[in-house]
């Protein structure tokens, strides 16, 4: 069965994507990717095949600069953003050029990152089975517990279960431009999708998340049809980083990043630089991304390897 595969155009979520696609090759699948043009180095380190899509309106390049205003925001800011500024757009293309792209490679199933807006109604349309995952950490749509944007805690009075429920309408609230684009798209192919129904669309086969069930919090009412993972990683299939390993004294290693997107908060890297400096003893790669000048940061401890990328595994 050939397996397409649609991800997130950014390595964080393209790392996982193109490790759980080894795997499933390697089980005798044959798997493509389809993505925007900026994906295609990650996806061919990996070894795996890739045809792009969306290349007039995504050329590459146009993927960084779109998530660049994304570095230094905090919290829902980084929600509204997102569903604001980024998603729609990916959203329309996506729905537009999808179908034919998976007619011309014969793909007869799609697993799909659920930052993939509602790519699942090209499959629904086509009548193709389909599957979430979730690299991001998932979240609980039936109010049994906070959805991971809100700090939170679990708590199970009917006060506590209420503040759940409205921050899910919050956040579906924030949602609303990518939603519009879904239902124009569900009415133009007599789709008939009940909206008032948040997991509507989300996969009756499968949805499966990275985060071990040990993270997460006691719920009980997942459906059948979710399951837990843990990290999709196989130690390979990557992009060669530089990296000084000269550098490195043999101490304690200590490995910090804020991730792919979030990444240009300054004061969160002063606090981290602030406490790593106590520990001389140990040694510190501190990974900054693209979005920051090192310099800025300065003075930098000197038991810290400060760099824009870091080869994670390796180190």
């Amino acid at each position: 069965m050939k397996l397409g595969f649609v991800s997130m155009p950014v390595t964080g979520h393209l790392n996982p994507m193109t490790a759980l696609a080894r795997k499933l090759q390697s089980r005798g699948n044959e798997v493509l990717f389809i993505g925007l043009p900026d994906a295609e180095p990650i996806v061919r380190a990996a070894n795996l095949n890739f045809v792009s899509f969306c290349e007039k309106e995504y050329p590459f390049g146009s993927v960084a600069n779109g998530v660049a205003p994304l570095a230094k925001l905090h919290g829902l800011d980084v929600v509204e953003h997102s569903a604001r500024e980024i998603h729609p757009g990916r959203c329309k293309s996506a729905l537009e050029h999808l179908p034919e792209k998976i007619a011309e490679a014969g793909v007869k199933g799609l697993i799909i990152e659920t930052t993939q807006h509602f790519v699942e109604l090209v499959s629904m349309r086509l009548g193709m089975p389909y599957v979430h995952i979730w690299n991001i950490l998932h979240i609980d749509r039936s109010g049994s517990s906070p959805a991971c944007f809100f700090p939170w805690p679990y708590e199970t009075t009917p006060e506590a279960l209420a503040r759940n429920v409205e921050g899910l309408k919050k956040f579906g609230g924030l949602y609303a431009p990518i939603l519009a684009v879904a239902k124009s798209y569900a009415e133009m192919n007599g789709l008939q999708i009940d909206w008032n129904d948040p997991t509507a669309t989300v996969s009756k086969l499968a949805v499966i998340t990275q985060t071990p069930k040990e993270f997460d919090f006691p719920i009980s009412n997942w459906p059948p049809q979710f399951h837990y993972a843990g990290p999709f990683h196989d130690d390979e299939g990557r992009e060669q980083v530089p990296f000084p390993w000269e550098k490195l004294t043999g101490a304690p290693l200590i490995y910090a990043s804020l991730g792919t997107l979030l990444n240009g908060i300054e004061h969160v890297y002063r606090a981290i630089l602030e406490a790593v400096g106590r520990f001389p003893d140990t040694q510190v790669v501190l990974s900054v991304g693209k979005n920051i000048d090192p310099d800025d940061l300065r003075p930098i401890p000197s038991n810290v390897i400060m760099v824009n990328t870091a080869p994670q595994i390796e180190c």
